[in-house]
């Protein structure tokens, strides 16, 4: 899908107005019907940035219509806590979660 698409689609999805998108970035909405007119302008990244922050996406979804840094970074989130669970156990406690990841890698080994 186009920008174009991806912002009509975002717009319905928000139920929002062009209007109100316009008041939100600082945007004029005569320049965000051009982005979703037939001609389907593309902005610059900095409007792209705006538009993307008020609706609450990526710039890549809007331009590509995917978002695959939303699951990196969720995953990085999650690894991020778990280090930080991990450094505030004792050492025995560290030993018996690496004793039982070394367990699950065989596990999961004999499974193949």
């Amino acid at each position: 899908m186009s920008f174009k698409e991806n912002l009509k689609s975002e717009l319905s999805y928000k139920n929002m107005l062009v209007k109100e998108l316009a008041t939100l970035t600082g945007i004029s909405k005569n320049t965000i019907d051009n982005y979703l007119n037939v001609r389907g302008y593309m902005p610059s990244a900095d409007v792209a940035v705006k538009i993307a922050n008020v609706l609450g996406v990526t710039v890549e979804y809007l331009v590509t219509g995917e978002d695959i840094n939303t699951e990196k970074l969720s995953q990085g989130v999650e690894i991020k806590e778990l280090v930080q669970d991990f450094k505030q156990l004792c050492e025995d406690e560290r030993e018996m979660i690496k004793d039982i990841i070394k367990l699950l890698k065989t596990r999961k080994k004999r499974q193949k």
